[in-house]
């Protein structure tokens, strides 16, 4: 049962991100929305690590594999987040999130490229699903002010699904050399010292003008994306994982969350959802499950459900 709470918290917490998103980009820039959400991922995934009695064993990790956290947190949370959260920027709530969501079809022709394995036919099936729900997506929704959608948008949502599925990739690989907590605090601690870098480079070439005026509300807003995307469901999810028997269950009840998502753009950003972009969605997650489940590969069983942005 701890393993199902465990993963519902997670999916729970992902479904409010998308509408986080957009009101923390009413305060903030997605560069600054990223640091102090990283920064507040980082303090969370620390006092874990307190909790778990795990410094030893992250001490250890980290000078093993320093290389590696470097460039996993230079992946994510830095480049994936900062093409994620300017395509919110771009495009209304409600396209940005499904948009994201195509990142295992990504994944599937970065493993057919690198390991030069064939991608099997009826996977095609699968992807031409998904590709026609972005499409049905794209052609029935516009911008807030009525205005078409944004090319750039969609096509950083795009970018930031290549880049989320090139950070599977690349952790997947590397990920028997060291706990996967240890992991997530030491991809964040780059992550972060990246983006603090990349800030006082700014404030120094462009001074204290070049960032927003600061305010609780910008504040506490980026925090609770840092907490409520990248922390606490990272860490639930997580431990669901270790502790169920059945993780393709755990996997399934992530696709709950999109359609949450839609729910609360809905009631709390009052962006207009037509009942095409329900479809389009319904389209999209069909097609992931198909590949993942009903085709089945060595691939499909191990990718994992897709983060809920």
């Amino acid at each position: 049962m701890r393993p199902i709470v465990y993963a519902l918290l997670a999916v729970l917490s992902w479904s409010t991100v998308a509408t986080a998103f957009k009101i923390t980009l009413q305060h903030l820039t997605h560069f600054e929305m990223l640091l102090v959400a990283s920064l507040t991922s980082l303090l969370i995934f620390a006092a874990f690590l307190t909790i778990q009695r795990k410094w030893r064993t992250a001490a250890v990790q980290l000078r093993a594999n320093l290389r590696t956290f470097a460039l996993l947190g230079l992946l994510n949370p830095v480049a994936y987040y900062l093409l994620l959260f300017k395509s919110y920027d771009l495009l209304p709530a409600h396209v940005a999130q499904p948009v994201n969501y195509l990142w295992p079809i990504a994944l599937l022709i970065l493993l057919a490229v690198f390991t030069r394995q064939a991608i099997p036919p009826l996977k095609y099936i699968g992807m031409a699903l998904s590709l026609g729900g972005l499409a049905l997506i794209s052609a029935t929704s516009t911008s807030s002010d009525g205005k078409p959608l944004s090319v750039p948008g969609l096509l950083l949502g795009l970018f930031s699904a290549i880049l989320w599925a090139t950070y599977w990739m690349a952790n997947n690989r590397y990920k028997a050399r060291f706990d996967a907590f240890v992991g997530f605090f030491a991809t964040f601690l780059f992550g972060s010292l990246y983006l603090l870098a990349a800030a006082a480079v700014q404030y120094v070439l462009s001074g204290p003008q070049s960032f927003s005026p600061l305010t609780t509300t910008g504040l506490l807003a980026g925090a609770y994306v840092g907490a409520f995307e990248m922390g606490i469901p990272f860490i639930f999810f997580g431990l669901a994982l270790r502790l169920t028997s059945n993780p393709a269950l755990i996997n399934q009840l992530c696709y709950l969350a999109p359609f949450l998502s839609l729910f609360i753009i809905s009631s709390i950003l009052h962006e207009h959802i037509s009942p095409a972009t329900y479809g389009g969605l319904l389209l999209i997650v069909l097609g992931l499950l198909f590949n993942q489940y009903i085709v089945r590969t060595p691939q499909t069983r191990e990718t994992p459900a897709p983060q809920a942005p």
